[in-house]
């Protein structure tokens, strides 16, 4: 999904979370920030304003490493290997670290005859392939090592879900697409699949990533308390439809992540920073709900959504993360000057 707006600058100038003491840093650099990016290139005519943002991320003196989360290519484009390779080729041009979660664009609808009526699990093998060509470690010029779930026994498929300490902070990837979560069906290589009966394969897929992705969801707060971490951030592409009800059958790929993130957030009590992309909206707030309190406010005060810039609108986002700071994590947009009102 895509909204063209700049969404909501003003918001975001500042995220005031609270702080604590900091675990240990897995990133050879110390102090400082990380770039978020994602929804980008959309289409040729976009990897000139990526090139912009590449540019404007590398003269950034306090960024350390890059977070993208997903979706290196437009809906409507063919997920043929040559695209995604170009693509992951361009990414190597930033100089710090560069990490990646995979997005529904990327491998999900890649069954869509404008796609290639691509079979979606063999894309995503292949993009595994291209875009963690090292398991364990990260792209970009500077690499760095990273742990991985592919390490886990019975994850050894998920390169993908990342997971390193940054400035007292523990930090995650974690494979949560849209597509309602890899739910909606592949219907245009295979008519027959529907959510009344969906395809075994297509269920198999949703139901073993979703398994890995509350392991991983586990370990990283897990990490966090052992490490006494300050605050955790966790990425992934989806937007998760915070606010439509758990029942919505466009919830349904979203609610048992949203439920294991919440009861682990009212547990760990510290800063909690979710961050995706997908609907192209730069935000920062407070979606997620807690348990009910006798206020009646079921808002999860420690849990904070920032979502990153995508196509058209082709920015960036910085997070500062810093223990000693009272707010631990803070959230700043920077607008790329050459792609404003760029078409």
């Amino acid at each position: 999904m895509m909204k063209k707006s700049f969404g909501m600058l003003t918001a975001a100038v500042l995220l005031s979370l609270a702080a604590h003491a900091g675990a240990d840093d897995h990133h050879p650099h110390g102090s400082g920030s990380f770039a978020l990016i994602g929804d980008v290139p959309y289409g040729v005519a976009v990897e000139a304003k990526f090139d912009n943002v590449i540019e404007s991320i590398n003269a950034a003196p306090h960024v350390r490493f890059v977070v993208h989360t997903g979706d290196v290519k437009a809906g409507s484009e063919r997920c043929d290997d040559a695209l995604l390779q170009k693509r992951f080729d361009q990414f190597q041009t930033l100089r710090d670290g560069v990490i990646v979660t995979p997005g529904d664009n990327d491998w999900t609808d890649c069954h869509r005859t404008n796609n290639g009526n691509y079979l979606p699990t063999e894309r995503l093998a292949k993009f595994r392939e291209i875009f963690y060509p090292v398991p364990g470690m990260t792209g970009g010029e500077h690499r760095f090592p990273v742990r991985t779930q592919a390490a886990m026994a019975g994850f050894e498929d998920y390169v993908e879900n990342m997971m390193w300490g940054f400035n007292g902070a523990m930090m995650a990837t974690v494979h949560v697409v849209g597509s309602n979560n890899g739910l909606d069906p592949w219907n245009q290589i295979d008519p027959a699949d529907s959510y009344a009966a969906p395809r075994p394969d297509r269920l198999a897929e949703v139901q073993a990533r979703e398994a890995a992705a509350l392991a991983w969801i586990d370990e990283v707060f897990a990490q966090a308390a052992a490490r006494k971490a300050a605050g955790v951030m966790i990425a992934m592409q989806a937007n998760p439809n915070f606010d439509l009800p758990a029942a919505d059958q466009q919830r349904l790929g979203f609610n048992k992540v949203l439920e294991r993130i919440t009861q682990h957030a009212v547990a760990f009590g510290k800063p909690v920073l979710l961050a995706h992309g997908d609907s192209h909206y730069f935000r920062v707030d407070k979606p997620l709900a807690g348990p009910v309190q006798p206020s009646g406010s079921q808002m999860l005060e420690n849990v904070t959504r920032v979502e990153n810039f995508g196509a058209q609108n082709v920015h960036w986002v910085e997070v500062f993360v810093n223990p000693r700071d009272p707010n631990v994590f803070r959230v700043e947009p920077h607008i790329v000057k050459a792609n404003l009102f760029a078409r």
